[in-house]
Formats: C-alpha cells, sequence, structure tokens
C-alpha cells in the first residue's frame, strides 16, 4: 500500500521535472501500471464531474442531456487510441518504450488535469463573470500542461529527438484518425450486414 501511494505521489515530481520524471519512471520503476490507470481513472471522474457540477455560469452542457457512458468515452477512447497508435508506429520507428510503458508514461502525463480541473469545480461557484478570465486560463493551462507532458513522455520514452518526436506525434495523430474511420466503418458494415438478415428473416416469417 506504502509503495502504491508513492507511486502516485511520484507523479507530483513528474510534472514539475518531466525529463528526469520520465526517464525515472521508465528505467527506475518509480511508477506502475496501476498507478497509472488510477489517474486516467481520477480524469474520468475529474471530467465528469466537470461536466456535471460546474457552476452555471461556466456550464454551458444540458445536463438532463449528459450520458455519462459517452462521458466516460469521451476520455478513455482518445487515451486507449493514443497508445495504440503510438506503440503502433514507434514499433516501426525504432521506439525503445513498450506498450506498457507507453500506457504508464500517458496515464501520469494527464496529472495536471486532475490537479489543475478539480479544484475548478468550487472554484466555479465562487467566481464572478468579471473574474471569467482566471477560470478559462486554468483551464487552458490544464490541458496546455497534461499535452506538453505527453509529447515529453513521447520523447523521453522512445529516446527520440525533438524534430522525430514532433513528426511522430503528427503520425500519431493521423493514426488515431484512421482507427476511428476504419471503426465507423466496420460499425457501418456491421449494421448493414445485421439489417440485411432482419430483412430476410421478416421476409420468411411473413411468407410462412
Amino acid at each position: 500500500m506504502k509503495s502504491y501511494i508513492a507511486e502516485l505521489k511520484y507523479s507530483l515530481h513528474l510534472i514539475v521535472r518531466p525529463f528526469d520524471g520520465f526517464w525515472d519512471l521508465q528505467r527506475e520503476n518509480r511508477g506502475s501500471l496501476k498507478a497509472a490507470l488510477t489517474i486516467v481513472l481520477l480524469t474520468i471522474i475529474t471530467y465528469v464531474f466537470r461536466r456535471q457540477y460546474t457552476g452555471f455560469l461556466f456550464n454551458f452542457n444540458q445536463i438532463n442531456n449528459l450520458n455519462i457512458i459517452l462521458e466516460i468515452v469521451n476520455i478513455a477512447l482518445p487515451f486507449f487510441l493514443w497508445c495504440v497508435a503510438n506503440w503502433c508506429l514507434t514499433t516501426l520507428a525504432d521506439g525503445e518504450g513498450t506498450f506498457r510503458e507507453i500506457v504508464i508514461a500517458t496515464g501520469y502525463a494527464l496529472t495536471p488535469l486532475v490537479l489543475i480541473n478539480l479544484p475548478l469545480i468550487p472554484m466555479s461557484y465562487l467566481l464572478t463573470t468579471q473574474e471569467s478570465s482566471f477560470y478559462y486560463f486554468f483551464a487552458f493551462l490544464s490541458v496546455l500542461w497534461a499535452g506538453i507532458l505527453i509529447a515529453l513522455s513521447t520523447m523521453v520514452t522512445h529516446q527520440y529527438s525533438i524534430s522525430k518526436t514532433f513528426f511522430t506525434i503528427i503520425g500519431i495523430l493521423v493514426g488515431m484518425g484512421v482507427m476511428v474511420f476504419l471503426g465507423l466503418l466496420f460499425t457501418s458494415v456491421i449494421q448493414q450486414i445485421i439489417g440485411f438478415f432482419q430483412v430476410i428473416y421478416r421476409e420468411i416469417v411473413f411468407r410462412i
């Protein structure tokens, strides 16, 4: 239990010293898959809570229309696609990181989304319209910080140069888009096949 807590607390060190942090995360086993997935879970919970419980001045969502399953997928699916596309591309581009190491590094990189966005929920009830710039600044900062950490995690985990990291990230994003397209295409084909057999079934039943 103590080691698990220490692994979670290591994320606080990693977000302020990312180069040393990601290096030790991979080479010194300072983190764990369990802690990384915990951070991902906390990110999902923070996202769902922020969508539902942010003060009305900063919340433009239709609360009654929010689907919690869809909200969870909005975080879990991009995370999964990023890790898979990252692993597929870097395996072909001499990357040193394994799939497990990619998942761990990416999970730890999401820490700012939890640390900043969670306090923003109660803050949204205290801030006025004139103070809204503070709210949006910190919301943007959380995304920017996490984005930089994800980029650095790719760089350190695979031992890439800055330029190779840049082109790798572009390739990963393209790969994610391709996977989404193929997933939608596959789903559409399956729906058409099911619809086809449903029509045949109805015809047979009606004729009998």
